[in-house]
């Protein structure tokens, strides 16, 4: 028997999964759990913190929301698409992601139970980031995660909201990096890259995903791709007057979701978009400031599934 079972890590986890399941389910004090369990009453304390902060306890609304219901309805008629899902919003915290990171979780889940061989392919930023936080531990050696796009800034160094090797780690997937910056220097240099053996396979595996997960970017001031270092005030600016509406995975695209012909997406070095072919292309976005970038995108079928919240969804309703 593998001794892996059997870590520190492990240990930890199993102890928190009990005291998880004494207090929730069972209903047991702190000082009961503590005694059960042959520890302190600050360290049961701690392994339910645990518990929850590792997704090994998860608290699920059974009742649907007529509202909500309602709304990914519509947008499923109006928009064709193959994923619709609209989730409750908080009127103080409009830009909250956890509520679309559980449902984009659950879709995800959903997905890695099947005991068949599955290709997901993510894009990055703060919503993917979220959801990838929300899925429980599993173990899927079968499935094979792949990145649409590169993790590396044009210094080298790390973006901080890459998907695919944290989501890696939590189900045990096989998991296939990008391996390029997000942008090149130029096109000669997008060529050079593009023509290596690791990107043409691992771009092969993004148009045959079973399921592809994507934020959706606004442009302007506040647009991940500004705020993020990859272009310059002027640079955003000048794409906006030449009315670009969003991006996905870096792409930058006009408000009838046609990617557009500029300097800027010739050195985008991710997967090409649209995607052909595979599964549903799921945009994963809520907030104000989203609404025109997601609208487009759904217009220039970009995506085909969306998850959002109801007071986006009212918006993109009423476009």
């Amino acid at each position: 028997m593998s001794q892996s079972r059997f870590t520190p890590e492990a240990t930890r986890l199993d102890d928190a999964a009990r005291a998880g399941w004494l207090y929730y389910v069972a209903g047991n004090t702190q000082d009961e759990i503590a005694r059960k369990l042959g520890v302190s009453r600050q360290s049961a304390q701690r392994l339910v913190s645990l518990a929850v902060s590792e997704k090994l306890v998860k608290v699920r609304l059974d009742h649907p929301i007529a509202r909500c219901m309602d709304l990914s309805g519509a947008l499923a008629e109006r928009y064709k698409l193959r994923v619709s899902e609209v989730v409750p919003s908080d009127p103080n915290a409009p830009e909250l992601l956890t509520g679309i990171a559980i449902a984009a979780a659950a879709e995800l889940e959903k997905m890695l139970k099947s005991p068949d061989e599955k290709i997901i392919a993510l894009g990055t930023g703060r919503a993917l980031r979220a959801c990838v936080e929300q899925l429980p531990r599993m173990d899927c050696p079968q499935h094979r995660i792949v990145s649409r796009l590169g993790n590396m800034m044009s210094d080298g160094s790390a973006t901080p909201y890459n998907a695919v090797i944290r989501m890696a780690e939590r189900v045990g997937a096989k998991h296939y990096p990008y391996p390029l910056p997000v942008v090149a220097r130029d096109e000669a240099e997008l060529q050079i890259m593009h023509g290596q053996e690791p990107v043409r396979h691992t771009m092969e595996l993004c148009a045959r995903a079973d399921l592809t997960l994507v934020g959706v970017g606004q442009v302007g001031a506040t647009a991940p791709l500004h705020v993020d270092g990859f272009m310059d005030a002027a640079e955003m600016q000048m794409l906006v007057d030449q009315g670009a509406a969003g991006e996905i995975t870096s792409w930058v695209y006009d408000a009838e979701g046609r990617i557009m012909d500029c300097a800027f997406n010739a050195r985008v070095a991710s997967a090409p978009l649209p995607v052909q072919g595979g599964g549903p292309v799921i945009g994963l976005a809520t907030g104000p400031a989203k609404a025109q970038a997601i609208a487009a995108a759904l217009r220039g079928r970009l995506i085909d599934g969306l998850i959002t919240d109801e007071v986006t969804a009212g918006r993109l309703l009423k476009a």
